[in-house]
């Protein structure tokens, strides 16, 4: 299958200003995850896509592909639509420019979700840190036995009414679509619950579209507070 990645990165950011662009030992945060990124096999092609200048500029003076999208766009998911419409391929891979920790086994165990040709959206799952449960930026899964996702939220899901101790999993910011997904997706207003948790991945739900849900061993950060960023660049700075 042929196989496009493409990053979201706007400079806006209301928790983290200008986060893309924010140093890690020397690097901008999203030319770390554009690098990990493109370490996997498994891709075509790697695409920054924004709608900032100065982010155009890094691309350039790094060698990191990139190509302006639209400053209308409300979240990355129609970014990554934008770009569908010029780029043909089977599958497109979202990875969220502020991902620095992925890898190439999270991108083969999700392009792995996606050889049932009948699945039209695919995402990762890890066992949630015990520093994560009740963290509201990690966002929490709950799925079927066969990997259905049933929901998403930043709240602490499941609730350990009885103190069974459950597993918690903690969701992790990849995609992958098929076109027909994001054409869907693009076409329907924000929903409800979307607008609610700021979960994007909420309106395919809530419009009938199922996400199934691949598990790895592999945790990541996102960075999306000062917090984030000093904890990422300490496990960076390790490796």
């Amino acid at each position: 299958m042929k196989t496009v990645a493409v990053i979201p990165a706007r400079l806006a950011s209301t928790r983290l200003p200008r986060k893309m662009l924010r140093e890690i030992a020397g690097k901008p945060l999203v030319g770390w995850v554009y690098e990990a990124v493109h370490s996997s096999p498994l891709l075509s092609e790697v695409i920054i896509a924004t709608d900032s200048e100065e982010i155009m500029d890094a691309c350039k003076h790094y060698g990191w592909k990139a190509r302006m999208t639209s400053s209308s766009h409300r979240s990355g998911t129609e970014r990554v639509h934008e770009v569908s419409n010029h780029i043909t391929a089977d599958l497109y891979l979202n990875v969220q420019g502020d991902e620095p920790l992925v890898c190439p086994e999270q991108i083969a165990t999700l392009l792995d979700v996606m050889k049932d040709s009948s699945i039209q959206v695919g995402t990762l799952k890890t066992l949630c840190p015990a520093e994560d449960i009740h963290n509201p930026n990690a966002v929490k899964v709950v799925t079927e036995a066969n990997g259905r996702a049933l929901y998403f939220s930043r709240s602490t899901i499941p609730f350990d009414r009885d103190g069974s101790d459950p597993r918690y999993f903690k969701h992790l910011g990849l995609y992958t679509y098929r076109k027909s997904a994001l054409d869907c997706f693009v076409s329907q207003p924000e929903s409800t619950l979307e607008k609610s948790e700021r979960l994007e991945q909420l309106r395919f739900l809530e419009n009938g579209i199922s996400i199934y849900v691949g598990e790895t061993p592999y945790d990541s950060v996102g960075v999306d507070t000062e917090e984030d960023l000093q904890r990422v660049t300490a496990i960076l700075r390790q490796r």
